[in-house]
Parts: C-alpha cells; structure tokens; sequence
C-alpha cells in the first residue's frame, strides 16, 4: 500500500462496537480522570482493569463500553490512544487484508483524502510505543 483512504464518518460509532479491549495508558487514565472530575484511583477503581503489562477500560456485561452513548463518544475530546489513532493500527496498516475487513464495517474507509501510508505508519508508530510490548 502506498496510500489510504479514510475520513471518520460523523455519528458513527461502529468501530466502538466491535468486541475487543480497549487498552489505555497511564497518561490515558490521567486526562480521562480529569475530564470526568475524578481522581485517577477513582477512575481506576471504577472503570480500569490492570493486568501485569496493561491497563485496559473494563467493559459491562452485555453491553459496549461505559462511555458509549446514542449520540457518540462522551469522552471524545480525551479519548484513548488506541480509540484517537483507529484505523491506523499496525495490524491494520501493515495488512491489506485486515484493512479489507476492518472496511466491512467501517464506513471511512475509501473515503476522504488519501492518506499517505508514511502518515499512517508514523500513527501505527505511536500505537506501539503507547503500548509497548504488545507488538513485539
């Protein structure tokens, strides 16, 4: 791939509906806390998990994540690494066919300005340092 196109679809939520973690970083935890008036331990308290090498938002059963509403994301302006950067993931930017799929069901995808595939790598970049230990 030598370019990309993508170009978020206002009011979609599709991406935020697909199963799988949402992994945040320490910095991630900090600025959503502040955003919702919360001391970072409260947040963590109520809306982290923490592994040995991760910390990922905690997620209701049967349900999408806590900050999902009818009208998007409530905590857009702060959102998480991986959430700010999507599509732009390494396993995505470095496979066609995992672009393809991701397509199915994200409608920005060949939409909007091409995006140079060093632009998307340099996100994919900040993807792996934000989460170090998950790509290697």
């Amino acid at each position: 791939m030598t370019a990309l196109r993508f170009e978020c679809q206002r009011g979609c939520t599709n991406c935020c509906q697909q199963k799988g973690f949402v992994y945040i970083t320490e910095s991630d935890l900090v600025r959503i806390a502040t955003f919702l008036k919360l001391t970072a331990a409260e947040f963590e308290r109520r809306f982290v998990y923490r592994t040995k090498h991760f910390l990922r938002l905690r997620m209701p059963r049967h349900s999408q994540c806590h900050f999902l509403r009818e009208d998007g994301c409530s905590i857009h302006t702060v959102k998480p690494v991986q959430c700010r950067i999507f599509p732009f993931w390494p396993e995505l930017v470095d496979d066609k066919r995992e672009w393809r799929k991701t397509a199915r069901y994200c409608p920005g995808i060949g939409k909007g300005a091409l995006v140079q595939i060093e632009a998307a790598k340099a996100d994919a970049s900040e993807m792996r340092a934000a989460y170090p230990g998950m790509y290697e």
